[in-house]
């Protein structure tokens, strides 16, 4: 028997929506600290691009650097943990165009 019997290598699985990254489907690196406030070479965690795009049309880069750094964090945001519920239903493979930011911007 191999490592990973008859089930092949498993694909890696989104850290935000925790389903899995098939091959060929849009996928980014997330900087938990956002590059722009200090996080380059600091952690970054695989997603699926939808999640990614969902992550920065919810929250501004300060946001993000401040308040929702972690996997935790981001996964107990209102708009994010809504979207969480409603990916969860669409196969790994889903892919949509993101809403624009519904948060104020500052001018």
């Amino acid at each position: 028997m191999g490592r990973f019997d008859d089930e092949g290598p498993a694909h890696p699985v989104c850290a935000l929506c925790k389903r899995p990254i098939p091959p060929g489907v849009p996928q980014s690196l997330h900087h938990l600290v956002p590059k722009l406030r200090g996080g380059k070479g600091g952690p970054v965690v695989l997603l699926h691009h939808i999640c990614h795009k969902e992550i920065h049309a919810s929250l501004s880069e300060s946001e993000l650097a401040r308040s929702y750094n972690t996997i935790t964090a981001l996964r107990a945001h209102p708009r994010l943990a809504r979207f969480i519920e409603w990916i969860a239903r669409r196969p790994p493979d889903f892919s949509s165009k993101v809403p624009g930011a519904r948060r104020q911007r500052r001018r």
